[in-house]
């Protein structure tokens, strides 16, 4: 049959099993609108395109499958990137069509022209730019592998209008099939020689290929093998965290005893993970010159083995299925109990609720959400220091549960937060956003309405980008410089855009004001009026500049 471009690249979206879309609209690919006209996909339309990309990536991480935005040319795909380095740090499979002028213009610095694959050649994993339309096929099945293999990530397809608007009578290529990818008995067998003669083992999960039943397998792994887990940065929902061997997550600001841990332990089991600066706390926890302890490392990209720690045990293959084989296999480990314990005690003293200033107390706050949200409960959030005191005092259950950039990109919580709704409109889904995180990609509430994500925002208000205040005090005490926010009423806003909004100025009042949020079925606001003397768990003003000054 004779198609269009636009109805050609549609057709292999349903091919793929694409149900949803998110986009902001441009001249330069309306073949492509044409083709999602009574499609059956979703496209949900967005008000700007860092805000669709991001909203894309967080529906990778809650499917496995690619997240899929579209965008225009110029300026359009610029602020696309945002979301695009996302996906790459987050190792999100994620797929971002970008609107191109006319191959007849190309090299002439026509409007808003873009080498695409110079621009995003550092972020994603493979950028392209189809000018065949006989070609189209082959394009997109090789977008949809690059995207899900080895690491997932971004992959960025640029689409010249003449190309997108011409026809042609072309055959579709066939979905992608699975990827066989196991584990032998051999390479489980030498997992366990290693652990078995570890006297301080300890589990290290993430990584962003995950499901629900690899997190029950990782339960019952570490309860019949007898280990510790603890999550990498930002990956906390790989484990129920009420579950007796879950010792944390290695984040900034992490538990000093977890961290005591990692430099203690003799054999390190990392599933999933890449062992980043953060997770390692700069390299000095595990540094990559070898630390005296046994590395087994499994992940699914041959490349990663090997690129920054050497594994004296490395392992390419689908994490989920090892998972699932090392439950099946799992004998107790000796000299294990008291480890544990020590590791599990620890984190429960380290999530009790420390006192900040003010008459919201973040803390408590977090502690109250942690046990009133249901176990299906989707969390997301974007950056700053607010989301210190969710990851210390906040206690994942179910996978996905938890959204939240690696990257420490801003802004993010309020677009996963919608892309999640959408995607499991009848679990309750918070988004944790700081003031200026809000501000970021606040004017997506306005998706959120348009679109029915009844999404409940937590706006921690402190009045300041708290994250570079504090490490202003840290360096320049008493120096305060570009930090302060003049901030909206947030409330008011949520309300304009004919959502629900209210503003807590006490602790005891957060409990209610959930429940007002959760029962009024619209996208909601709840503004937290913080002291922005709490900087961080911990940490106020005073004690950062006293810190500084020794």
């Amino acid at each position: 049959m004779n198609r269009h471009g636009g109805q050609i690249l549609v057709d292999h979206l349903k091919a793929q099993g694409v149900t949803r879309v998110f986009s902001v609209p441009g001249e330069s690919f309306l073949a492509v609108l044409d083709g999602l006209h009574g499609s059956g996909i979703d496209n949900i339309v967005c008000r700007h395109e860092g805000g669709a990309a991001m909203m894309a990536e967080a529906h990778g991480k809650l499917t496995g499958a690619p997240g899929v935005a579209f965008v225009t040319r110029g300026p359009g795909a610029t602020n696309a990137a945002s979301g695009v380095h996302v996906a790459r740090q987050d190792s999100t499979p994620l797929i971002l069509f970008v609107g191109q002028i006319d191959t007849a213009d190309r090299d002439r610095e026509a409007f808003q022209e873009v080498d695409y694959r110079a621009f995003f050649g550092p972020l994603a994993k493979w950028v392209a730019e189809v000018d065949d339309i006989q070609r189209l096929p082959e394009y997109l099945s090789r977008a949809f592998h690059v995207a899900q293999s080895g690491r997932p990530g971004p992959v960025v397809l640029a689409l010249p209008e003449n190309m997108l608007s011409a026809q042609a009578v072309v055959p579709d290529i066939a979905p992608r099939a699975p990827v066989v990818n196991g584990v032998s008995a051999g390479q489980v067998a030498a997992v366990f020689d290693h652990l078995s003669a570890a006297k301080r083992p300890l589990v290290v999960v993430g990584g962003s290929v995950w499901s629900a039943q690899a997190a029950a397998d990782l339960a019952d792994f570490a309860t019949r093998a007898g280990l510790p887990v603890a999550a990498s940065f930002r990956r906390m929902d790989r484990i129920d965290n009420r579950h007796p061997h879950y010792v944390g997550d290695l984040g900034f600001g992490m538990n000093p005893h977890l961290a005591q841990m990692v430099r203690d332990a003799d054999c390190l089991l990392v599933l999933g993970a890449r062992l980043g600066d953060v997770s390692t706390d700069g390299y000095k926890l595990v540094p990559p010159q070898g630390a005296g302890k046994v590395l087994i490392h499994i992940h699914p990209d041959p490349d990663e083995l090997g690129r920054v720690h050497r594994p004296d045990l490395g392992i390419c293959a689908h994490v989920p299925t090892v998972v699932g084989a090392l439950a099946q296999a799992a004998t107790k480990m000796p000299h294990t109990a008291d480890w544990v314990a020590q590791g599990r005690a620890a984190y429960l003293h380290w999530i009790s609720p420390r006192p900040t200033p003010g008459a919201v107390q973040l803390e408590q706050v977090i502690a109250h959400l942690s046990e009133a949200l249901p176990d299906d409960a989707i969390v997301t959030n974007g950056a700053g220091n607010y989301a210190a005191f969710l990851h210390r005092y906040f206690r994942a259950r179910s996978f996905p549960g938890l959204l939240a950039p690696t990257s420490g990109s801003m802004g993010y919580g309020l677009p996963a937060a919608i892309a999640a709704k959408l995607h499991a409109p009848q679990r309750p889904v918070i988004c944790l956003a700081g003031d200026g995180c809000f501000q970021m990609t606040g004017n997506e509430f306005s998706t959120a309405r348009q679109h029915g994500a009844a999404v409940v925002v937590i706006i921690c208000n402190n009045g300041q980008y708290g994250t570079i205040r504090m490490h202003q005090e840290k360096t320049y005490p008493g120096r305060v410089s570009g930090t302060a926010l003049f901030n909206p009423d947030f409330a008011a806003v949520a309300r304009a855009y004919g959502g629900h909004g209210e503003v807590v100025h006490q602790t005891k009042d957060f409990l209610p004001a959930l429940a007002r949020a959760l029962d009024s079925g619209l996208p909601a606001v709840i503004e937290l009026v913080l002291d922005p003397d709490a900087l961080s768990p911990g940490l106020t003003v005073a004690s950062a500049q006293a810190l500084a000054r020794g």
